[in-house]
């Protein structure tokens, strides 16, 4: 069954988070029947996520959503008009996760940057599906609200001018976004092997090892990762995250100290 603003003549709205929150009336006419018992938006977002974990964004569809609800399909209409509505929610209900700094905690700007990044970080490689969302939707529900909003904060006491903190914010969760996005990825082709991480590493490396074409490079790759250190897939994961954020953090100090001299 499509649902879409079209079929109305109406054009589509940019956002869920924007559309008229009270049409139970309008339901009502238009679907007939009474609100379906035992079900909220909450409940049916919480269990978007659910299933979005574990399925992936590929395979949900609003008829597998009603069967692990044990409902209808037109019992979820009742609360969302459209899958793009329900992604969407779920997609902010996956940011109410962040535990964001205060507006005055009087902690080191650093120090909060890099726990906001470390969460996002966390966030993207818990729920795979996630980045393909995030450039999809306006992203203006109440928890992504939020987390700008610390963002912006965090940032705004760096000593930035107002002109540059857009592009030192784009440039720390940009990085974050890709980083979490490929190790979301790395996490998931190693989960499907029944492999561990530190098993999957050496096997695909001994392979790759193999082939004439990119034995230098990976040979050099190999060498690299041995001189960054760490045992684990684990450790190197973690130290490079950290290394390459210090290194955007003391890109954001010198800026900021080229504009106060």
């Amino acid at each position: 069954m499509v649902r879409s603003d079209r079929r109305s003549g109406k054009a589509p709205r940019p956002s869920v988070w924007l559309a008229d929150r009270d049409r139970d009336q309008e339901r009502g006419g238009r679907r007939g029947g009474g609100r379906p018992s035992g079900l909220d938006r909450d409940r049916i977002t919480e269990a978007t996520v659910r299933l979005l974990d574990a399925e992936g964004l590929e395979k949900f569809s609003m008829r597998r959503l009603a069967a692990a609800l044990d409902v209808t399909a037109m019992s979820v209409y009742w609360y969302v008009d459209t899958k793009d509505d329900l992604l969407e929610l779920a997609l902010d209900r996956a940011f109410g996760e962040l535990a964001l700094p205060g507006p005055d905690t009087g902690e080191d700007w650093r120090d909060e940057l890099r726990a906001l990044a470390r969460a996002y970080r966390a966030l993207l490689v818990r729920h795979p599906w996630l980045p393909a969302l995030v450039g999809r939707f306006l992203n203006v529900g109440p928890h992504a609200l939020r987390f700008s909003g610390a963002v912006q904060r965090v940032l705004g006491r760096t000593g930035l001018p107002g002109h540059e903190v857009t592009g030192a914010i784009a440039a720390v969760f940009q990085f974050v976004y890709g980083h979490g996005t490929v190790e979301g990825h790395f996490r998931a082709r190693v989960a499907s092997t029944g492999l561990t991480p530190d098993e999957y590493h050496h096997r695909a490396m001994t392979e790759v090892l193999k082939a004439p074409d990119a034995s230098d490079v990976i040979g050099r790759s190999a060498r690299i990762m041995e001189a960054r250190g760490g045992d684990t897939v684990e450790e190197m994961l973690e130290r490079d995250f950290t290394f390459a954020l210090d290194l955007l953090i003391a890109g954001i100090e010198a800026m900021a100290a080229r504009g106060r001299a």
